[in-house]
């Protein structure tokens, strides 16, 4: 993407702080602007609590990571199992950490397409271990048990929602109301959730007129369900380029995106 098709476009990016520069980049190279508004904090469990709780399971046949956070902070709790990953991004990690990914979607990047992989449609007595934050969606594990799997959770991190100092909050309203925030990009249902608890009361009002683009249709509908009247983009997936090529899409409509 060589063009520059989101020049003065604003794009708020909620994305944890650690996990935006790809995707603000690749704003940034279309000539659009990205303000960051970490609406999820990482943060990881103290590895000798964790190698306790590894050390109480039985060893796993199969372990899922379902992020990059769950490869980043659990790569070490393999214990020998074969390795699936959620999605690409997932298995991106997986493999920059050394590993090998074993079990992945063959399209998406959700727990639905992870679920339809051959390897983990006949799992009767097998132990699987899924990596995770200290929650999450429980279908991995509601329909491997109803499978016959043996399903152990292993919690690495934690997601919370950060603390805002006003001065951000401020700008970011100031900024607003000047017209220089066009999109919302939103990863996740507790995304939504907290950035809706932490916008300013103005802001939070104008999410219903703002467009706002997602990878996840959970969060499609969710936002439909808040907000009725709102536009909201379902992205062909997670990455930075998935998003941007939606932006574009949307600023290539009838309507637009308002500058």
């Amino acid at each position: 993407m060589a063009d520059r098709s989101l020049q003065g476009v604003g794009v708020l990016v909620t994305r944890p702080r650690t996990q935006a520069n790809e995707l603000v980049n690749a704003i940034e190279a279309q000539g659009g602007h990205a303000f960051c508004f970490p609406v999820i904090e990482i943060a990881p469990f103290d590895t000798n609590i964790v190698d306790k709780q590894a050390a109480a399971l039985e060893t796993p046949d199969i372990v899922i990571f379902v992020s990059r956070n769950a490869v980043e902070y659990g790569i070490r709790y393999t214990g020998g199992g074969q390795i699936a990953a959620i999605g690409p991004a997932t298995a991106k990690a997986v493999k920059a950490a050394g590993r090998i990914v074993d079990i992945q979607p063959a399209s998406g990047y959700d727990s639905e397409h992870l679920l339809s992989e051959p390897a983990l449609r006949d799992v009767a007595g097998k132990q699987v271990r899924i990596i995770r934050g200290t929650t999450g969606r429980e279908l991995l594990a509601e329909e491997l048990t109803a499978r016959g799997a043996l399903v152990d959770y292993l919690s690495v991190y934690e997601r919370r929602r950060p603390k805002i100092g006003s001065e951000t909050l401020a700008e970011l309203e100031s900024r607003w109301r000047q017209g220089h925030i066009n999109v919302v990009t939103i990863m996740s249902v507790q995304s939504l959730a907290n950035l809706v608890e932490l916008l300013p009361t103005w802001c939070a009002e104008q999410l219903e007129l703002t467009p706002l683009v997602t990878p996840a249709g959970r969060v499609l509908k969710e936002v439909l369900d808040r907000y009725p009247s709102s536009r909201p983009i379902l992205a062909p997936g997670p990455g930075a380029d998935d998003l941007v090529r939606a932006i574009i899409a949307l600023q290539n409509t009838d309507s637009g995106i308002a500058p």
